[in-house]
């Protein structure tokens, strides 16, 4: 089990400057689970929301996030700053309608 320390403090900024969080993950945490949590605490209040988790994208460190990495995978040197708050920039993305 993961100590405290070696919880990653992540927090969501939105297309308006907005942030979700920050909040605590282990570095076993996947990409996925991450938009899961960001599909969950989306504000009600804005519109275009994202429906399902293929409308998210994530980036970090400019790189954007591949579903099936975890946190340690994805952690770049200048994101491990002991008691630092990484910002992960959150894209809504909706399917493009046919």
């Amino acid at each position: 089990m993961a100590s405290v320390q070696d919880q990653l403090e992540i927090k969501f900024r939105l297309i308006d400057g907005s942030d979700i969080g920050p909040k605590t993950f282990p570095p076993a945490t996947s990409v996925a689970t991450l938009k899961e949590s960001v599909l969950a605490q989306w504000p009600k209040e804005k519109e275009n929301g994202p429906r399902t988790m293929k409308d998210v994208k994530l980036i970090s460190a400019g790189k954007i996030l591949e579903n099936n990495k975890t946190l340690g995978e994805c952690q770049s040197p200048l994101c491990s700053i002991p008691g630092g708050v990484t910002t992960m920039h959150v894209i809504v993305q909706p399917p493009l309608e046919k």
